[in-house]
């Protein structure tokens, strides 16, 4: 089984559609794909509804947080969405984020770059607008030539000079509020250095102890020496290892399926979930 838990759509900051990427899910050779937009279940229902034969779709989210300063993300995965709490808490996020892509783009033109906001709703259209937006946005201007060089210090990185903050959750809420709506927790890209300051591996063993189930090793922003160092981290720790491409469309350079997760993981996922079950497309199943 090739299995790929970490994938955005156009409902975030992806450039698919919910339907496009199931299909070229299928297209890629994936067995299982999870889309996570960020904060987001809005794009489920599309991809369940175009679901090809022989592909199982996990549904989940990217969720937002911060801890002692720092962002990180937490996936989330098969939670139940209508539940109230964790629900008005995504919603929070999400209607914070104009006002910040707005106001990163004052902070842009201060710097003299001839951004519009116009522009940056253009390229986000229906998606939950967020840097990827703007980062493409400076991609068209010629500010610099991908959307991964967005993300530095110079511009849209964590600390950034046009960086703003937004609501985000504590991570220790984000692991509560999905356990109680029978999801599982991984959090994303624990070590990508490059998108600015990471967490401690002690900040990671308190989040196991309060629950965590995973942590995502195998991601394009880690090197060989990261993925081994969280691989050993996850080992004392007792937390899933997960393998995703963090899957963008043709806004990053990574393909659907450039890193899988092992099918005894995933097994364990489902094995843990109550709050919804994998979707099979008519050639797929419920469990591995």
């Amino acid at each position: 089984m090739r299995i790929d838990l970490h994938t955005h759509s156009t409902a975030s900051d992806g450039t698919d559609s919910p339907a496009e990427l199931v299909r070229n899910a299928a297209a890629a050779g994936l067995d299982v794909v999870a889309l996570t937009d960020h904060d987001s279940t809005r794009g489920h229902a599309e991809a369940i509804a175009a679901l090809p034969d022989g592909l199982t779709l996990v549904t989940g989210a990217e969720l937002s947080c911060r801890l002692d300063g720092i962002g990180l993300h937490m996936l989330a995965y098969l939670f139940d969405p209508d539940e109230p709490e964790l629900s008005r808490e995504r919603e929070l996020v999400r209607d914070d984020r104009v006002p910040r892509a707005r106001a990163m783009v004052g902070k842009l033109r201060e710097l003299g770059v001839p951004v519009e906001w116009d522009q940056v709703a253009r390229i986000a259209g229906d998606g939950s607008v967020g840097r990827p937006h703007i980062a493409s946005a400076l991609v068209e201007l010629g500010v610099v030539e991908s959307v991964s060089d967005a993300f530095t210090p110079e511009w849209l990185a964590n600390g950034g000079r046009a960086y703003v903050d937004k609501h985000e959750l504590d991570p220790f809420d984000a692991i509560r509020l999905v356990k109680a709506a029978g999801g599982v927790t991984v959090f994303a890209h624990p070590g990508a250095a490059k998108r600015g300051d990471i967490v401690p591996e002690s900040a990671i063993a308190a989040l196991a102890a309060a629950g965590l189930d995973g942590i995502e090793v195998d991601h394009m922003d880690h090197d060989e020496q990261t993925r081994a160092r969280l691989r050993g981290l996850a080992a004392n720790l007792g937390l899933l290892v997960t393998g995703s491409s963090d899957y963008h469309g043709s806004r990053k350079t990574v393909r659907l399926g450039e890193f899988t997760t092992d099918p005894e993981i995933y097994g364990e996922i489902t094995r843990r979930a109550t709050g919804a079950f994998p979707v099979p497309g008519a050639g797929g199943s419920r469990r591995p």
